[in-house]
């Protein structure tokens, strides 16, 4: 049988991440009791159950005694009970901000500010994160990659080293990402906004893409950029980080940039084991360098 408990910090998408077990044949039981875990979970694992799946969701909120839910899956492992731990997460001002447009209240905010909920949330849920099989940060990711990362792990059985990798363009000229990891400058390649006929597109189009490449020092760029980072993920993953923002920048973020994103999610798409998005951070309709 195959038995996953899905938990993380509330706002991070772990109702949308039971849906879509669900679509794909799971069992779901969502917001059970801490106290019925080890029951619930007798019952599941008969032999001669007709469940071959199942995805039990573990919400903070559901019962204020949550600490407790390390030591019963704990123990559980130790009767020889199998399942993994799913931990969905995104960054505090993403989990905030999500509150804030949905207007709802934290489970542990107890009428005051979400901020202090989500603080406290992150402290009850520090052991299970460590202990987690999967952690999947959803912060740059849109609902059919959050999906594509599922199917990953639960229906094609790929490994997965939870390590989230998001490729960021942006534009120097509207300040550096404040989640980057790693910031590289691409300002140094020939620039397609001096060029009238690519001036109003973007590095998503083939012309900008073959205008920016056809130089030496951008193709000699992105051999040892993929080079070093596919050195570094490994060794990122090794120390246990979960998400890692590459920031690639030129003046406006609309071309050079965001040719060497694609370019570069190209590379590092070709047999991953981790997850990988793109986000074009500072690419519209406006006009920039």
């Amino acid at each position: 049988m195959k038995y996953v408990v899905v938990t993380g910090m509330s706002g991070g998408g772990k109702s949308t991440v039971m849906k879509m077990l669900e679509d794909v044949g799971y069992y779901c039981v969502d917001n059970l009791p801490v106290t019925l875990i080890e029951k619930f979970t007798e019952l599941v694992s008969k032999p001669n159950s007709e469940i071959s799946k199942v995805a039990l969701g573990l919400d903070v909120r559901s019962d204020r005694a949550f600490e407790d839910a390390t030591e019963i899956l704990k123990q559980l492992r130790e009767k020889g009970y199998r399942f993994r731990i799913l931990f969905i997460d995104a960054d505090d001002e993403i989990l905030l901000k999500r509150y804030q447009e949905t207007r709802r209240v934290h489970p542990l905010a107890a009428g005051g500010r979400v901020e202090d909920g989500i603080r406290l949330e992150r402290e009850i849920m520090k052991t299970i994160r460590g202990n987690a099989d999967y952690v999947i940060d959803t912060t740059n990711l849109l609902t059919r990659q959050l999906k594509s990362e599922l199917d990953r792990i639960f229906v094609n059985n790929e490994e997965y080293n939870s390590l989230m990798v998001t490729i960021m363009s942006f534009g120097f000229k509207h300040g550096i990402p404040a989640d980057a990891d790693l910031v590289f400058d691409v300002r140094f390649l020939p620039n397609p906004y001096y060029v009238d006929e690519l001036k109003h597109k973007t590095g998503n189009d083939k012309d900008v893409q073959d205008y920016v490449m056809d130089c030496d020092e951008a193709r000699v760029f992105l051999d040892k950029l993929s080079d070093m980072i596919q050195f570094l993920i490994p060794n990122y993953v090794k120390e246990g980080k979960h998400r890692l923002v590459i920031a690639i920048g030129c003046t406006g973020g609309r071309h050079r940039s965001v040719t060497m994103v694609n370019k570069l999610n190209e590379r590092l798409g070709q047999n991953c084991n981790f997850g990988l998005t793109v986000f074009h951070r500072d690419c519209s309709d406006r006009t920039n360098a």
